[in-house]
C-alpha cells in the first residue's frame, strides 16, 4: 500500500511513525509542505496512493475525483477542522473518510489563554521594546473581573473556559450546538452577537461553517466595547480581516492575537503583519509533540482500518 501524508505537523515527526506504517506494510510519500499543497499538486499525487492523511490542503471534489480515477481508496483528515475537505464528494465517490475529533482541546486552549495574557499585559510590546534597547512599562489590564466573549464551546472552548475561570474572569459562551457544562455553571450562554458590548476580550475557537464565516465583521465590531481585545485560534475566515484592520486603526479594537488568517500565510503586504498591536501566529496552536503523536497514531489506525476492511 502507498500512503500520502500532507499534514505538516505529522511530517515534521514522520520518522516516529515509520515503524507503525511498516507494521501495516505501507509505503509512505512525504512531500515538502509548508502549509498546504495546491489543487494541481494534489491531483498529481493523490491518484498514486491507496490512502491519504490530509492536512489543511484543498481536499476538493476535483482532487477526490482524480484520486478515485487512480488508486485512492480511503482518507483521513488529520485533526479536528474539516472545512477544507469535501465530505459530500467522498460520499458520492464512495471514498471512506473521517477526521480525528477532540484531539487538541487542551493544547489550543493553552495557546488561547497565553494570547489573552499577552494582550492584557502587552508582553509582546515589552519584548519588542527591550530588544530595541528601550525599557517600556505599558500599563496592563488585570484579568480578574473582566468578561470574555467565547465563540465556540465544544472541546476547545470548554478547555479555554476552565482556564479563564481559574483567572476569575466572566465568560459568555456562544455556541448553538454545544450543551451546558455542568462542571462550569458560571459560564453564561448567549446567541451571537447578543451582549457582545460587555466583552473585554473576544476569543474565537469555533469551526468554520457557512454560518460562522465573517461572523466577526464591521457591524459586530461597531457594537463592541471600545478597546476590546481579539484572539483567534479557530479559523481565519471567521473574522472579516479588513474590518478588523479598520477597527485596529480606529482603536475600536485595542489589540489582536491571530494564530489563523483568511489567507495562510498572510500576504507580505497585509496591514495585519505590520500593525504594532498585533501578535501573529502560524496556525500552530495544536502543535505539541504529545498532541501530534496522539493524533497521528489515531489517524494511521483509522486509515489502515478502512484499507484493511476493503481487502477483507
Amino acid at each position: 500500500m502507498k500512503i500520502l501524508v500532507t499534514c505538516p505537523p505529522m511530517l515534521r515527526m514522520i520518522d516516529s511513525f515509520r515503524p507503525l506504517f511498516a507494521e501495516h506494510g505501507a509505503e509512505i510519500t512525504t512531500p515538502d509542505v509548508v502549509q498546504t499543497l495546491s489543487v494541481e499538486q494534489l491531483k498529481e499525487l493523490v491518484p498514486q496512493h491507496d490512502g491519504w492523511i490530509i492536512g489543511d490542503d484543498p481536499a476538493t471534489r476535483e482532487v477526490f475525483e482524480a484520486g478515485k480515477a487512480g488508486k485512492l481508496r480511503a482518507a483521513v483528515k488529520w485533526g479536528i477542522g474539516v472545512d477544507n475537505v469535501d465530505f459530500a464528494a467522498c460520499k458520492d465517490l464512495d471514498i471512506p473518510i473521517t477526521n480525528t475529533p477532540n484531539m487538541f482541546g487542551g493544547e489550543v486552549a493553552d495557546i488561547a489563554v497565553g494570547y489573552v495574557i499577552a494582550l492584557a499585559r502587552q508582553t509582546f510590546e515589552i519584548d519588542r521594546g527591550v530588544r530595541a534597547g528601550d525599557w517600556p512599562k505599558p500599563r496592563g489590564m488585570s484579568l480578574a473581573g473582566k468578561t470574555v466573549a467565547l465563540v465556540g464551546y465544544g472541546d476547545i472552548g470548554s478547555n479555554v473556559a476552565r482556564r479563564l475561570l481559574a483567572a476569575d474572569m466572566n465568560i459568555i459562551a456562544y455556541d448553538p450546538f454545544a450543551p451546558d457544562q455542568p462542571s462550569m455553571p458560571q459560564v453564561q450562554r448567549a446567541a451571537w452577537p447578543q451582549r457582545i458590548g460587555e466583552a473585554d476580550f473576544i476569543v474565537i475557537n469555533c469551526a468554520l461553517t457557512p454560518s460562522s464565516h465573517h461572523m466577526l465583521n464591521a457591524a459586530v465590531l461597531a457594537k463592541c466595547k471600545p478597546g476590546v481585545r481579539v484572539v483567534n485560534v479557530g479559523r481565519g475566515p471567521v473574522i472579516d480581516e479588513p474590518a478588523l484592520e479598520a477597527a485596529l486603526q480606529s482603536g475600536q479594537v485595542f489589540s489582536a492575537a491571530l494564530d489563523v488568517f483568511e489567507v495562510e500565510p498572510p500576504p507580505m503586504n497585509s496591514p495585519i503583519r505590520s500593525h504594532p498591536r498585533c501578535v501573529l501566529g502560524s496556525h500552530n496552536a495544536s502543535n505539541t509533540a504529545d498532541a501530534v503523536a496522539r493524533t497521528s497514531e489515531i489517524a494511521i489506525g483509522k486509515l489502515m482500518g478502512y484499507l484493511q476492511a476493503q481487502k477483507n
